[in-house]
């Protein structure tokens, strides 16, 4: 098993990806909203589900960058805040270095009070974020003046460790105010959201697996998300070199693939044995 891992991450394979209905309808949701809406992302998570919860957060805030929304970030665990100014710094910073930050990004930071923050904000968002993470005034901020609460989001991304998290966004905000909600959980977390779609939830990732089909619909449709800002489709193929942080969700999904085929040759070898043992005491 430890050969099966390792030797994947030594020499990196993507394996060929079929994206689900899941990850192509929360990629549909983002990519047909008309350019220059207002996207709430709430990171709501930490560096302990980072390994599965960072591949997507990177892909949907480029692609929300890529189609101009005006991005508002925020967080109901405390260590969001890192995790938000870790994925800005790494995708906004990088590749849309044209984005100012209060005209087309803000980061509203964390707010205590898991599911009841969001029962305030959805009427009232000042009430609680009366200042941005910089500590500039909301009403003074261009992108924030004239927002009044979670009702003028077009759509709530919510990348969720757990409590609080998707099903609070969904059931607080989403439902009762006809919000659109996408989300992106850890792998144990995912089937206690499957119940919610399509209905009250729009699209889901589930862990890398998750990550890796939303990285595969994103280079396909924007091959620069995958080479980067200079990619030229004149550029030779032997010439491409795929960028690690963000398609990570691509190269982990190779150990995953091998110690997965891995367990199922164990299986089978092992009943195989039980066969032959059984086999050996009759004739006995």
């Amino acid at each position: 098993m430890a050969v099966a891992v390792i030797v994947p991450i030594i020499w990196p394979m993507e394996p060929f990806e079929i994206p689900s209905t899941l990850a192509k309808d929360a990629f549909e949701t983002v990519e047909n909203l008309p350019e220059g809406s207002n996207v709430l992302l709430a990171f709501d998570y930490d560096p302990g589900s980072a390994p599965e919860l960072q591949p997507m957060a990177t892909a949907w805030v480029w692609h929300c960058a890529k189609k101009h929304h005006r991005m508002y970030f925020m967080a109901l665990w405390p260590l969001g805040v890192n995790m938000v100014q870790d994925t800005v710094d790494q995708v906004i910073h990088k590749d849309y270095p044209e984005l100012e930050e209060g005209v087309d990004y803000v980061n509203l930071a964390f707010r205590t009070g898991n599911e009841g923050v969001i029962k305030v904000i959805v009427t009232n968002l000042k009430a609680l974020f009366n200042v941005d993470s910089r500590g500039e005034a909301l009403t003074q901020i261009p992108m924030t003046k004239k927002i009044v609460s979670l009702r003028d989001m077009n759509l709530i991304i919510s990348v969720s460790a757990g409590y609080p998290g998707t099903k609070e966004w969904i059931q607080y905000a989403g439902t009762p105010y006809g919000i659109k909600v996408v989300g992106g959980c850890t792998g144990v977390q995912a089937p206690l959201l499957y119940p919610y779609y399509p209905g009250q939830m729009q699209g889901m990732l589930g862990a890398i697996k998750g990550a890796s089909e939303y990285e595969h619909l994103l280079s396909t449709k924007y091959p620069e998300y995958k080479y980067g800002p200079s990619y030229s489709p004149d550029t030779p193929k032997d010439k491409l070199k795929p960028r690690k942080n963000f398609t990570q969700g691509l190269t982990r999904m190779g150990p995953q693939l091998i110690a997965h085929c891995l367990i199922l040759v164990l299986i089978v070898l092992g009943n195989i044995a039980l066969y032959m043992q059984r086999r050996a005491r009759e004739a006995v």
